[in-house]
């Protein structure tokens, strides 16, 4: 089980992920409204990672530009390792 510190920017003019120094950096052009920046943030990530959408989990921060996730199934490392290729 891996956890991830994710800083959300919603409302973007493109959608783009890219880790930096351990902290995933998400630009979403899903709005922050009803969750749905949360929801294009979980789709995205499973997306890059090949992993099922339903082993992404917000663990805090729900609400806020910060989040901490929980991805099961991946072992600690494994994010940056597969960030690693580029965007």
């Amino acid at each position: 089980m891996s956890h991830l510190t994710v800083r959300v920017q919603p409302g973007a003019s493109r959608d783009e992920l890219r880790l930096e120094n351990g902290t995933l950096r998400a630009r979403l052009t899903a709005a922050a409204l009803e969750g749905r920046a949360n929801k294009r943030l979980i789709e995205l990530l499973a997306k890059r990672l090949g992993v099922a959408k339903r082993t992404i989990a917000i663990v805090r921060g729900e609400t806020a530009r910060e989040k901490i996730l929980e991805i099961s199934g991946l072992p600690e490392g494994e994010i940056e390792r597969r960030f690693g290729s580029g965007n």
